[in-house]
């Protein structure tokens, strides 16, 4: 199984990063797990508030654990809240079902892990996200 590295995990949250300064966007906290969703690396900029890592993680978590993105699963969420809300049970209220959690993917399109970001925006973080998962040569499913 293809997995992020941590090299590539920390480039993807530098160029995430850079692009969020780009857009003038709030800080930012990015972080990339991989595809058993475990914390492969986490940034938050200076002056994003503490709890943005549970957020972050949120958002990623509920990308890699039902093979959606953030705003596919709030999608979902619209259609079908009860499904939804039995998810969010099942992972222990772990999911955040809106923009800003991307599926990463390999070359042959296989899920490698996701990526989370928020700060600004659910849509602004989804933009930034995508800018830092395609700098290091991988698709973004946002």
């Amino acid at each position: 199984m293809a997995e992020i590295s941590l090299r590539r995990a920390k480039s993807i949250i530098r160029a995430t990063l850079a692009e969020g300064r780009e857009m003038d966007l709030k800080p930012l906290s990015v972080i990339v797990l991989d595809a058993g969703g475990h914390v492969k690396a986490f940034e938050r900029e200076d002056g994003a508030s503490p709890g943005r890592f549970a957020i972050a993680h949120g958002k990623a978590y509920g990308a890699v654990m039902l093979g959606m993105s953030g705003g596919a699963q709030m999608a979902r969420a619209e259609q079908q809240a009860y499904f939804m809300a039995a998810v969010n049970g099942v992972f222990g209220g772990q999911v955040i079902p809106v923009p800003g959690g991307i599926l990463v993917k390999d070359k042959k399109g296989d899920v490698i892990g996701a990526v989370g970001i928020t700060g600004d925006t659910s849509d602004n973080d989804a933009i930034a996200g995508m800018a830092g998962i395609e700098s290091v040569g991988l698709t973004g499913d946002a």
